[in-house]
């Protein structure tokens, strides 16, 4: 294939050659997947996509979603106060409905679920030597940046996360230390729901009981990232304060699913809540007319919520027609899909997941005539060379489902067609 049947797009990022009969995709400029330069989740860089002619759906995360009309109105229309004085009635009747609505005492407003995170297990563990246990695919593990021993001295233990996102309770009980002097006191455990990087599984209700058990049993709190706990509770279709009632503390993020610009809650306690000030002001957190960005998030409670099982209808719709594609370089896990997150996983010899986010961003001449006004850029990243994920939210329509299906189609055709893969008859409809 010449480089010149490519549009600009791809001519400036990729080439697709064969080589030994192996459909491969390199790289031609500084600018691209495998620079240094370039962060992990941007697969090109944004002066070539603003330059594309084409529509780009963006399914990299639910936080690039953008606030509706009614939030923008919300927000210029928002009465506003002081907040580090509470005197922000916006803002303060934001953590009035949260407390309602999770029924737990109090709540307090954060910038964002990192630090909704980082502050509720430091009011957990407010002495030296303390210990906290999660899971090894958590995202407070993985990508807080280590906050609580950076900023707070506080020691992460890991227990392996079950592909379902729980962990295995006798290990983790095996895991709390306190009584040997050599070792750490456990101050707490945490559980994240939905669980990010196992596919957005949604946790048990039962595993939760027991898991509240035991840690009753050992006097030890519980924190729930729940950074999409509201698309859990869609799934189980019960209240959140349901999903939360055993659990001490619980941060939730607005700006994902819910289709916030920014803000994010912790829910706790009136006690822990009061400690959750000092330490919010202490990181630099203190915000003075907050609520123009808290209220969206009341608009988000109360109009986007129920909506979000669209964004896992859609989400399914894509992962049956991959499913269906029956070809053994790119897999989803249908039967284990609860809500708008996706996990593709691809047979590295054949397609890798860094190959197929950069064919993503790429449109050929060949493709654009097959395709016609479907042809559409999309844009994901690569978690590691095996897998990739995707995400839905409140923009993704119907229009953008069908497009994306048929760009895959169109992708899977190709490596068909390359010949690097020879188990299959190659009938692929677009």
């Amino acid at each position: 294939m010449s480089t010149h049947s490519l549009t600009a797009i791809s001519r400036s990022n990729y080439i697709l050659r064969h080589h030994k009969g192996l459909f491969q995709l390199a790289n031609v400029g500084i600018h691209t997947l495998s620079s240094k330069m370039m962060p992990i989740y941007r697969t090109t860089d944004l002066s070539t996509l603003e330059k594309a002619k084409h529509p780009i759906v963006d399914l990299r995360s639910d936080t690039v979603s953008r606030p509706t009309e009614e939030m923008r109105k919300a927000m210029y229309e928002a009465v506003v106060g002081d907040d580090v004085y509470g005197e922000d009635p916006t803002v303060n009747k934001l953590q009035e409905k949260v407390a309602k609505l999770f029924c737990k005492e109090a709540s307090i407003f954060l910038p964002t679920g990192t630090m909704g995170n980082l502050i509720a297990i430091l009011a957990h563990s407010d002495r030296r030597g303390c210990e906290i246990i999660s899971g090894d695919e958590a995202h407070t593990f993985l990508y807080e940046q280590g906050g609580p021993a950076q900023i707070g001295g506080v020691h992460t233990r890991t227990v392996p996360n079950l592909p379902d996102g729980t962990f295995d309770l006798n290990h983790l009980e095996k895991c709390i230390r306190g009584n040997d002097l050599h070792s750490p006191i456990t101050s707490l455990i945490i559980v994240e729901n939905t669980h990010n990087m196992c596919g957005g599984k949604v946790i048990p209700l039962k595993w939760l009981d027991e898991l509240a058990a035991l840690a009753q049993k050992y006097k030890i709190p519980l924190h729930m990232d729940g950074a999409r706990i509201f698309n859990a509770a869609v799934y189980l279709n019960v209240p959140v304060s349901k999903i939360v009632q055993k659990i001490d503390s619980v941060q939730f993020c607005f700006s994902k699913g819910l289709g916030c610009p920014v803000g994010s809650m912790l829910v706790g306690s009136k006690e822990l809540i009061m400690k959750a000030k000092r330490l919010r002001k202490v990181l630099g957190a203190g915000m003075r007319q907050a609520g123009v960005i808290a209220a969206p998030c009341i608009v988000a409670l109360d109009k986007m919520v129920d909506r979000l099982a669209e964004d896992h209808r859609r989400t399914r719709e894509i992962a049956k027609a991959i499913h269906d594609l029956d070809v053994d370089f790119i897999k989803v896990d249908l039967e284990g899909l609860h809500t708008n997150i996706l996990m593709l996983y691809f047979n590295t010899p054949k397609l890798t997941a860094t190959e197929f986010c950069g064919r993503l961003v790429t449109v050929t001449d060949d493709e654009e005539t097959e395709l016609k006004d479907d042809a559409v850029i999309v844009r994901l990243f690569p978690k590691n060379e095996k897998t990739t994920r995707l995400v839905v939210y409140h923009e993704i329509t119907d229009e953008d489902v069908r497009r994306v299906i048929r760009k895959i189609r169109y992708i899977a055709k190709e490596v068909l067609r390359s010949g690097k893969n020879q188990n299959h008859n190659g009938n692929i409809s677009c």
